[in-house]
């Protein structure tokens, strides 16, 4: 079983994004019973009283132009106990990095990375929440979630 947690700032654009892309990937190949895949956040912006907001609505849109669903996801923190639960933590920004690996205590197995880095980029999935072009982050997300699945399968 290989666990991947996607991780970003809220947990309402970018990780849910690519979570729920990633698992479209992995059914469309019948790979499910494979992977077991989440995300989080690394911030409690968009998480009150213990509970998270749904993903923002223009990304939930974006998904939806592609087929895909992300109902009932709400954003949930990373926690340092998550380290031992997941085998990779993929990251949209070098800030996610940082603070992934702050609340993590560590990455002394270098679990850690970035998703373009699948890519061979060491860019970052532009943060659509200030950019406002859920379009760009999407074929970003994609691109890079294909190039992930392929780390694991030749496909």
């Amino acid at each position: 079983m290989n666990r991947i947690m996607f991780v970003c700032h809220g947990n309402i654009c970018r990780s849910p994004m690519a979570e729920f892309v990633f698992k479209k990937l992995i059914k469309e190949r019948g790979l499910e019973d494979k992977f077991t895949v989440s995300s989080s956040a690394t911030s409690t912006e968009e998480i009150w009283d213990g509970v998270g907001n749904p993903v923002y609505p223009p990304a939930k849109r974006e998904l939806l132009k592609h087929g895909i669903t992300c109902e009932g996801k709400r954003a949930v923190q990373l926690k340092k106990s998550d380290y031992e639960n997941y085998d990779l933590f993929i990251c949209m920004d070098s800030a996610n990095v940082r603070n992934a690996i702050r609340i993590l205590d560590g990455d002394k197995q270098g679990k850690v990375k970035k998703l373009l880095s699948f890519l061979g980029s060491d860019g970052d999935v532009a943060d659509p929440w200030y950019s406002g072009n859920f379009e760009i982050a999407y074929q970003d997300i994609y691109r890079g979630c294909v190039a992930l699945l392929g780390n694991f399968y030749n496909i």
